[in-house]
């Protein structure tokens, strides 16, 4: 059998979380707590791979993304509209907000190796380098296909792991310090920290990414096992990922950071130039791969909603991606702070997250849906208990946002 069998989705999954909003969340926990935070980013590994793996089985089984299996299944005329409305304005909101987050992160790992002038006009001021980035993810988007696109950011995701993983090693941690990270640790004091590290991983829309793109690519139910083995193994990595930052944000001794650019600043003095770049490479992948996942997954959920096509080539989804990453570029090219849109993304992500968590868990017990492929009664033990994280988790988004 074919190795290229095993190799799916899984590192656009990966490339999605991964970005620069993971990477400075990350970074501010291993200031702010050394590795105390470590358990947090294992639950949320343990989390996402059964969510994943879940919404991918469904996209398997019913050979359609999650945004029309929802559309399809929920019939009843205010539960309906409500669900795609929440869906919607959830997915669609919050990724042209958080897109020009990507689009400004991948912009300031770029920045270390080369500067672009800003031009102003008046008042108003265009980043180039934001721009260029914005540029590059709507050039792939619209001239590649499923295919291509995962080849380029599985090989961006392989050098961005590699240039994480390397600078965490290089710092040479201390074992025992790092396995007492392991250890759970709630209190006051770390409680939000512990939110957002989950938030980063367990991200509403690679659900509905993952389970379009598992379609496309398998048809099989004996396809189960790649599904499973290119899921496990790209959260995997992508958590490792999420944890060297932590790692060599702790180890680093830096006393202050706001964001993942200081810390490759930071670096310089410790282990030199190079791990600098390594850094700020890096951060480049990840606002780059996720500039990319974040309008393609939006896009797929409006087309999907809505029955359209969701090939990449089609009108309705080239549109969608323009729009959602357009909005993204004109906050970030041209300094709009979209603080408040974001605020808003977080509370109805914090709404959609568990009620999206008890959509899939009612869909994959579903005969009508699933057929023979049902969750097993442990599979819905753990499934009903992250479902109760998400919800926890959800509160605290919205009370954060609110407070």
């Amino acid at each position: 059998m074919s190795w290229r069998k095993y190799i799916g989705p899984g590192p656009l999954v990966a490339a999605a979380f991964i970005g620069p909003g993971t990477v400075t969340v990350c970074t501010i926990a291993g200031v702010n707590f050394g590795y105390e935070l470590l358990w947090a980013l294992a639950l949320s590994i343990v989390a996402t791979v059964v969510l994943q793996e879940m919404a991918a089985r469904i996209g398997l089984l019913t050979q359609k993304g999650l945004a029309a299996v929802i559309s399809e299944f929920i019939q009843k005329g205010v539960v309906r509209y409500f669900s795609i409305a929440l869906v919607l304005m959830a997915i669609v909101l919050g990724n042209a907000a958080y897109e020009a987050g990507n689009i400004s992160g991948g912009a300031m790992g770029a920045e270390l190796f080369f500067q672009l002038p800003d031009l102003n006009f008046g008042q108003l001021e265009i980043s180039l380098m934001n721009f260029l980035i914005g540029s590059i993810a709507l050039l792939l988007l619209l001239t590649g296909n499923f295919k291509t696109i995962t080849r380029y950011l599985t090989i961006l995701v392989i050098l961005m792991s590699l240039a994480f993983l390397i600078t965490a090693i290089l710092l040479k941690p201390n074992f025992y310090a790092l396995v007492s990270g392991f250890a759970p640790n709630v209190n006051s004091e770390n409680i939000l920290n512990i939110v957002a590290l989950i938030g980063t991983t367990v991200v509403p829309y690679n659900l509905f990414l993952h389970s379009t793109l598992v379609s496309k690519k398998w048809n099989e139910i004996s396809d189960i096992k790649y599904i499973r083995f290119d899921t496990v193994v790209s959260v995997v990595i992508g958590g490792l990922v999420s944890m060297a930052i932590v790692v060599t944000a702790a180890s680093g001794k830096i006393l202050a950071v706001e964001s993942a650019a200081d810390l490759a600043i930071g670096l310089e003095t410790l282990l030199g130039n190079y791990a600098k770049y390594f850094m700020a490479f890096g951060l480049f992948s990840a606002g780059v791969t996720s500039a990319i996942t974040a309008p393609l997954a939006g896009a797929m959920v409006v087309c999907g909603c809505f029955g359209w096509s969701t090939e990449i080539q089609s009108r309705a989804m080239r549109l969608s991606i323009i729009v959602i990453l357009g909005l993204g570029l004109i906050f970030s090219s041209f300094g709009i702070k979209p603080i408040q849109l974001i605020s808003w993304a977080q509370i109805s992500n914090g709404i959609l997250l568990p009620l999206l968590s008890a959509y899939i868990l009612w869909l994959v017990n579903k005969k009508s849906v699933m057929k023979d492929h049902v969750n097993t009664l442990s599979l819905n033990i753990i499934g009903g208990v992250i479902w109760l994280i998400t919800l926890t988790l959800g509160v605290w988004s919205v009370y954060k946002v609110l407070l």
